[in-house]
């Protein structure tokens, strides 16, 4: 039985390419996955560019805060020296650039908004108008752990899907996402089971899983029914959804 389970490219191809780059995105679209997922934060003046850390340490050859820098200080570091093989022309993108690469893909778009930590006034506003500008409304669905931000995009882009992150367990989250008008729960994969499944199809609620990386939590996710899973390692997946099928 082929499995409907798309498969999303969690910060692009990461396994491939440096995370959250134009270069793992245009090889996720390459592999033919069939959604990306990438994180969004604002430059101290008001960009939205795309890069996980709240510092830039881990991923780029910069020091300090994200929110301290402007997206052209930001742009102009190296985001794969650090990358094995390394690649010297990776950089910390814009959303609207990643955009611009998507937009012609037809893959989806899952944007996550990283303000679990620092608040970004003004991020929910910015990334909808990019998303309005760029006419990918369609196509996008937006995401964070802090569900006030979700709120906010409702309040500025009452059409946008908004999905609820989790990172464990509780009480009948199939309940709480229709309360609070969110179309879809993202929870962290060792927590989905056969009853959330069943209860988010009930309720119209999209269910997608991350991040998963092994190929058995990946066989049982799509035997759940799941709608989506978020991975490190979209082409093996690709190829385990298409052994699956035969």
């Amino acid at each position: 039985m082929k499995s409907s389970t798309k498969i999303i490219a969690h910060r692009g191809n990461a396994c491939g390419a440096p995370e959250n780059t134009l270069e793992a995105f245009r090889q996720a679209v390459e592999l033919g996955a069939h959604g990306v997922e990438l994180d969004v934060q604002l430059s101290s003046d008001g960009v939205p560019v795309v890069i996980h850390d709240e510092t830039l340490e881990r991923t780029t050859d910069g020091a300090g805060a994200v929110a301290e820098h402007s997206a052209a200080e930001i742009t102009a570091l190296s985001a794969g020296l650090w990358f094995d093989p390394p690649f010297p022309a990776a950089r910390p993108p814009t959303l609207d650039a990643v955009l611009e690469v998507l937009s012609p893909a037809g893959l989806e778009i899952h944007l996550e908004l990283k303000t679990d930590i620092h608040p970004y006034p003004g991020l929910a506003e910015a990334v909808a108008a990019l998303v309005g500008r760029r006419a990918l409304g369609d196509r996008v669905m937006i995401s964070s752990f802090n569900h006030h931000t979700l709120k906010e995009v409702r309040r500025c882009a009452p059409e946008l899907p908004l999905a609820a992150l989790l990172s464990g367990r509780m009480i009948a989250p199939w309940d709480y996402a229709v309360r609070e008008g969110f179309q879809a729960l993202h929870p962290e994969y060792r927590s989905v089971d056969a009853e959330l499944a069943e209860n988010c199809r009930e309720r119209g609620l999209a269910l997608r899983a991350y991040t998963v990386d092994d190929a058995e939590a990946a066989r049982r996710l799509m035997n759940l029914g799941l709608d989506g899973i978020m991975t490190n390692v979209p082409g093996r997946m690709l190829s385990l959804q298409q052994s699956l099928s035969l």
